[in-house]
């Protein structure tokens, strides 16, 4: 494709004349507290390859804007795929049904300005044609199939997007970005003895194809899939009840996010309904912990540039040695908390309002070596990679299966288990760690955080963790 820039996108495509989009801008949010426009045009594809063939193919191209008004803690929000000045006018209309009072209230002043780019312009899908990332899907399948007389299928898929953003305030503010994603999986299904079972890698980033398409990379994510299949064949079943449980450094980190990360968010803080609402300058975890949001990670996942209300992304500190340091805001709810924002306004598009979210969410390392951590557990269990889970944010509770798990034996990892759930409340996790390792690694780019129906990437990380007293559901 050829390459565009925002303004090409927006208004030579489409005829529409920016003096006159900021003028509607201008007089739809006037008299109100805080607003914009959100234009974005977006390409995204995807290939699949199951079971020996390419089982979809699909491009798209979408495009629309989302102009939102704020009044208090009201948000009026209307949005179209119709990228015409009337359509924004029409919108204009519906936003400033919020308006109240004289209006004469000064509005928000605008986000901070960067010249800062994390990742690099150019559409992944340059230099790769369909012929080519079709023979890459089927490459994998047929290393993965050669490497062991145990696999039965291979699954694999290509996933690509690219999006240009362009944020309009009243106030003259503009903000443009462009920003690449990408992202490859591997599934493996082996079978031994009429037992199956399943094993999963994936890899991702802010940038082009390259990096994950080179025969060492892809090859490195096969192997890992396969491996984790071959592991789960041994799997014998998971003890049940109270015990030590040491967390895996890097994709982990998911646990971290879901149970602690969310209960972080400034919204849920504001309205009083977080188990962490009122207690900054508190201690809400075991010394050594400390916790950060860093949106300003070079090409990983959740990183932006700036986030969907046109503020820089930040490094902000949430825990800091046990103590609570903040939240991460967007830029309603810093206003109402009287704090400032800190990059965490984010939408999953033109089609959704921004609120507090999270970029890439981790622990920093410690102190500690994780064999030292090991060989200090007589028995416990020890969970290297999770899959799904269930937070309550008011109270923080959770429930999470462990995808890969083993026993711990006087210090020593014993045999894989099965059907394995971690059970506990995330602030009170946070205050039985006993130790952390020296070894923090960030998730290899496969994160989707859900919240309140959006989905936006976003990236995890910890190091090695003992947890001491940690319930474990089974099927031992």
């Amino acid at each position: 494709m050829t390459q565009h820039t925002p303004t090409d996108l927006f208004y030579t495509a489409t005829g529409m004349d920016r003096t006159r989009v900021e003028r509607i801008v201008a007089d739809s949010l006037q008299g109100l507290d805080d607003g914009e426009l959100y234009l974005q045009y977006s390409l995204s594809e995807s290939f699949s390859f199951d079971d020996g063939r390419l089982k979809a193919a699909t491009y798209d191209t979408t495009q629309g804007f989302g102009l939102r008004g704020v009044q208090g803690e009201m948000t009026s929000y209307a949005h179209s795929n119709d990228m015409s000045e009337a359509a924004i006018k029409r919108a204009g209309e519906t936003v400033r049904s919020i308006k109240s009072g004289s209006g004469i209230a000064p509005f928000a002043a605008p986000p901070a300005r960067t010249n800062r780019k994390l990742y690099a312009p150019e559409s992944p899908f340059e230099g790769l044609s369909f012929e080519a990332k079709t023979k890459l899907l089927a490459d994998i399948d047929a290393y993965v199939r050669a490497r062991d007389p145990r696999v039965i299928q291979v699954s694999a898929s290509l996933i690509g997007s690219w999006s240009a953003i362009e944020i309009l305030r009243p106030d003259g503010y503009r903000a443009e970005d462009i920003r690449p994603l990408v992202r490859v999986n591997v599934s493996v299904v082996v079978e031994q003895n009429g037992r199956r079972e399943t094993g999963f890698h994936g890899m991702g980033g802010r940038t082009a194809y390259d990096q994950f398409i080179t025969p060492v990379s892809w090859q490195a994510a096969a192997d890992e899939a396969l491996r984790q299949a071959l592991v789960n064949l041994e799997a014998v079943a998971a003890p049940s009840g109270e015990m030590v449980v040491v967390l895996g450094n890097g994709w982990p980190g998911i646990l971290l996010h879901e149970a602690i990360g969310h209960g972080l968010e400034g919204d849920f803080n504001r309205k009083g309904t977080s188990a962490f609402s009122g207690r900054v300058g508190e201690r809400v975890a075991a010394k050594g912990i400390t916790v950060v949001d860093d949106g300003t990670l070079d090409q990983r996942r959740g990183s932006l540039t700036i986030d969907d209300e046109g503020t820089p992304t930040e490094n902000t500190v949430l825990i800091e040695d046990g103590i609570l340091k903040g939240y991460m805001q967007d830029r309603l709810n810093a206003r109402l908390m009287g704090v400032q924002p800190t990059g965490n306004g984010r939408r999953e598009s033109y089609a959704h309002a921004p609120m507090p979210r999270m970029t890439n969410t981790y622990m920093l390392s410690g102190d500690r070596d994780p064999q030292e951590i090991l060989r200090g557990v007589k028995k416990g269990l020890y969970a290297k990679t999770f899959g799904g889970g269930q937070v309550d944010i008011t109270s923080g509770k959770f429930v999470f299966s462990c995808t890969e798990a083993y026993l711990i034996e006087d210090g020593k990892l014993g045999a894989p288990v099965k059907e394995a759930t971690l059970i506990g409340n995330g602030p009170d996790v946070l205050t039985k760690v006993s130790a952390v390792g020296n070894d923090m690694a960030l998730d290899p780019g496969i994160g989707t955080c859900g919240k309140a129906g959006q989905s936006v990437p976003a990236g995890v990380g910890q190091p090695t963790l003992r947890i001491d007293g940690l319930t474990v559901g089974g099927t031992g």
